[in-house]
This record gives C-alpha cells, sequence and structure tokens, in this order.
C-alpha cells in the first residue's frame, strides 16, 4: 500500500485537545473545553464536507475518507480495498498515470493513503496555494477514475500489492502472524476473517469488469466524507468544493453490510485456539488474543488503558515481570486493536534464547490473572492516562492528525466534533473499569494463542549458508 494500512487505525486514543497553541499542551483542562473546531455540511449527493480552518501553520490537507475497507469484500476477491488504494493513483484522461504525484509535488505537495478492516483514507498536504489543486485532483479521481480502469493499469498495481504482501508479511519477521491471526480469532462468515492485504490467489483472479463494479459501488461521494484542514479560507474553499465535488453523480450511499449475529459484547470463541507457525526468526514469540468491545463500545477505553498499564514501557507491570525479574523475555507489547464491528486486544511476548514457551506462557497467565482479580495501582492507572493523553496531545500538533480525526469521527460516530466525548472516556475510567474489562474479555478459555518458532535448518540450507561463506572469502 501506499502508506501504513494493514491493522488499526489509531492504536494510542481517539480523542484530541484543541484550545489554542497554550491549551494544546495541557492535560488538566475539562473534558467539556476539548474540541476541534470545525464546520459540517452536506452536499446534495451526499458527500459530507467537513472544514477545520486553522491559520497558526502556512499549510493546507485535503483528507477524503471512504466507507470501505476489507471487511465489505466478497468471497474469492479479499484484498480489493487494498488493491484500489493503489488503483487511485492510476491517472485518469485529464491526469495521466504518474501525473497525479509529479503535479502535487510540483506545487510542493505530497500524498499518502491506507486502508483498514473498516475503510481507506487518502490525505494531500501542501501549501494554501496548492489547494484548489489538490480539490481538483481528488475530485477528478472521483469522478473518473474507474470508469477508465485497463488491464494494463490493474496488472501493475496487482503486481506491487502482491510484492508489498510478500514484504511486509510473508518475508518479514513475524509478519505472518498479521495474516494468520483474523482467520484464528474469528469465523469463516466473520468480515474481519480475512487480512486486509487479501490473498495472492484473490488478487490473482480480479479482472477489471471486478475493480469497475467495486468502484462504482464504494467509491460514491454518498460514501465519502471529506475533510479540509489549516490555513485556507472557508468561504472560497466551500465554494470550490461546491463546483467540483458537488456536480459528482452519486448512486447514492451502499449498504453496510456489518457483521449479522455477532456482537461486541460477548466473544464467539468458545474454547482455546491454538496454531503453530514455522518463521524465518531468531527467537520463538508468543502472541494471545481476544476479541474484544467495538471502538467506543463499553470496555473499549479501559482495554486501551489497561494494555498501556499492562506493557508499554519499561514500568509495565508484564515488562518489569518477565523481562526484569523472571528474564524470561525479550520485550513485550499489548493493544486493544478497535474497529467498527468489534476488537481484538493482543499480548506479544518474545521469549528469550533459551527459554520454552510452555514456561512463558505460563508466566503471561499469572500476570493475567492479576489484572482480572485485582484492580491496578492508583499510579498504574495515572501513569496509563498520562501517557494516553500525552500522545494525544503531540498527534493534534499536526494539521495532517487532525484532518484524520475529524474524518475518524465522522466515520465512526457520524460525529466530528466527538473529541470532548472520546477523551472523557478515558478521564472517567476507574481502576474497577480496567478489572471488570479484563474478567469479561480477556478469558483464559476463549482466546488463540498462536505460536512462531524458528524454521529448523535443513541439510540443505546448511550447506547453502557455508558456500556463501565461503565466497566472501
Amino acid at each position: 500500500m501506499k502508506s501504513r494500512s494493514l491493522g488499526k487505525l489509531v492504536r494510542i486514543v481517539a480523542a484530541l485537545a484543541l484550545l489554542g497553541a497554550t491549551a494544546a499542551r495541557t492535560t488538566t483542562a475539562s473534558a467539556g473545553d476539548v474540541q476541534i473546531p470545525f464546520t459540517k455540511t452536506t452536499l446534495k449527493n451526499g458527500m459530507v464536507v467537513i472544514l477545520h480552518e486553522d491559520h497558526a501553520v502556512p499549510q493546507v490537507v485535503v483528507n477524503v475518507s471512504y466507507d470501505v475497507g476489507s471487511r465489505f469484500e466478497v468471497a474469492k476477491r479479499t484484498g480489493f480495498a487494498h488493491l484500489f488504494e493503489h488503483l487511485m493513483f492510476m491517472g485518469t484522461a485529464r491526469v495521466p498515470t504518474k501525473a497525479f504525484d509529479a503535479w502535487m509535488e510540483a506545487a510542493g505537495g505530497w500524498n499518502n493513503a491506507w486502508t483498514s478492516e473498516d475503510r481507506t483514507d487518502y490525505f494531500d498536504v501542501g501549501p494554501e496555494t496548492a489547494l484548489d489543486l489538490l480539490l481538483w485532483l481528488e475530485a477528478d479521481r472521483l469522478r473518473d477514475l474507474g470508469p477508465l480502469m485497463t488491464l494494463e493499469k490493474l496488472d501493475a498495481q496487482r503486481a506491487v500489492v502482491k510484492n508489498e504482501r510478500r514484504q511486509t508479511s510473508e518475508n518479514t519477521p513475524y509478519g505472518k502472524v498479521e495474516l494468520r491471526l483474523p482467520e484464528l480469532l474469528y469465523a469463516n462468515d466473520h468480515p474481519y476473517h480475512h487480512p486486509v492485504i487479501g490473498s495472492h490467489a484473490d488478487l490473482e483472479a480480479a479482472a477489471v469488469t471486478d475493480v469497475k463494479e467495486f468502484f462504482a459501488r464504494y467509491y460514491d461521494p454518498a460514501n465519502a466524507s471529506l475533510v479540509v484542514a489549516g490555513d485556507f479560507d472557508s468561504k472560497r474553499v466551500a465554494a470550490r468544493i461546491e463546483t467540483w465535488f458537488g456536480s459528482l453523480p452519486t448512486r447514492g450511499a451502499p449498504k453496510d453490510p456489518g457483521a449479522p449475529g455477532f456482537s461486541d459484547t460477548k466473544t464467539t470463541l468458545t474454547s482455546v485456539v491454538r496454531e503453530t507457525l514455522e518463521d524465518d526468526v531468531e527467537l520463538p514469540k508468543v502472541v494471545m488474543a481476544w476479541q474484544s468491545p467495538r471502538h467506543f463500545g463499553p470496555g473499549d477505553a479501559a482495554l486501551d488503558l489497561l494494555a498501556t498499564a499492562f506493557a508499554n514501557g519499561k514500568t509495565s507491570r508484564l515488562y518489569k515481570a518477565l523481562v526484569y525479574e523472571q528474564k524470561l523475555a525479550q520485550s513485550v507489547s499489548a493493544v486493544q486493536g478497535s474497529g467498527t464491528l468489534g476488537s481484538k486486544f493482543t499480548v506479544d511476548v518474545i521469549a528469550r534464547p533459551g527459554i520454552s514457551l510452555d514456561k512463558l506462557e505460563v508466566a503471561i497467565d499469572r500476570e493475567l490473572e492479576k489484572v482480572r482479580k485485582m484492580p491496578l495501582a492508583d499510579e498504574e492507572l495515572d501513569r496509563a492516562k498520562n501517557l494516553l493523553e500525552t500522545s494525544f496531545v503531540l498527534r493534534v500538533e499536526s494539521v495532517g492528525e487532525r484532518a484524520s480525526l475529524l474524518n475518524m469521527y465522522q466515520a465512526e460516530v457520524k460525529d466530528p466534533g466527538f473529541a470532548a466525548k472520546d477523551l472523557a472516556r478515558y478521564r472517567g475510567a476507574t481502576k474497577d473499569d480496567l478489572r471488570v474489562a479484563a474478567e469479561t474479555f480477556l478469558r483464559p478459555d476463549a482466546r488463540v494463542i498462536l505460536r512462531v518458532i524458528p524454521k529448523k535448518k535443513t541439510p540443505s540450507s546448511v550447506t547453502q549458508a557455508v558456500g556463501i561463506a565461503g565466497d566472501k572469502k
């Protein structure tokens, strides 16, 4: 993909503090005062337009979010949402292939994009003088890119995506976990069952007609929200948007297939699912994963805080126990990977040389049992809250991140001004909230345990290694 994608869009905290240059650096303001100034309108064709005017930095950002991610894909056509992230840069009749980037860069701008299970996001950054170009380019490809798709364009990006899968997952240490974990964590009929990047077979099977149909269904103004943030005049830009985007035809927003029969408050796992993968790694690894509440659902914020307190930094509980005290682990991490339909809570631990994974699992479970049964210490919860708020404030210093968050709030709760309520979830969480969330969702009898072990060296591989070493001499 053109940028970060697979997995959660916002891994630290989806909240925002913007009270001007001074208040943006404090974590003591009341939750009710936390906000990003914006205006929101909806064009006749259904496109949502959000404007955030801020003249502090001479920069503008255009962020276009489409409500289509890998969970919208059908069987045998996985990877389409991510494939389209690449195809959207392949040009139109007015903007030839490669011109999208070239013209933007010539005007002092740049762009990128990402795809998740739930949506696809494109963003362009540049000086205020480039804003008309950025807007026109986005409107042009939304109008014409799909109908003008060709096999040559499809083949070019199909090869890029397949190579990306090899580089980021198949040939990256522990990368196969990202491919296999969703398949183990969710049943075949769950929309999160397959990885965002899709499979080689499905990518190879994609036809031009499939691509055109996908574009026509999901790349519609009624299925998109446009954010413009930064140094611009709202009145002038609103007129430009009306001219270039308001004239785009629409078939209406497609129906969200959702996840019928699945709940974000109850796991569909009924037992422990185990699997062991061989990979080209030096040290073995244990990954434990649970189904957990959807983004903004009850328990989501508590699990975000728990992950931070449990395994973020050298003073975290799991790091102290497994790395410092027991000397069983090389590294630890924990993440509440929030999604629109549901989330996954994962604990990853890389073993030290010579440590058995059986022993490591016992040690991890011992620490998990503690957080299920006993509340965290006051200082642990305070530290977690401070870390999340700090990362929150640092993030909002970027105009681009503000644009991204406005679109995220619009996509998930239909309210770009949700920041205060979002931050309040974290500030109001108690030690018992975290304990209850751990007890409810991090069940020892309903989880995936995925082990990654080093590949066994075969005689042929040893011979090959010796031969290579000899050549260097």
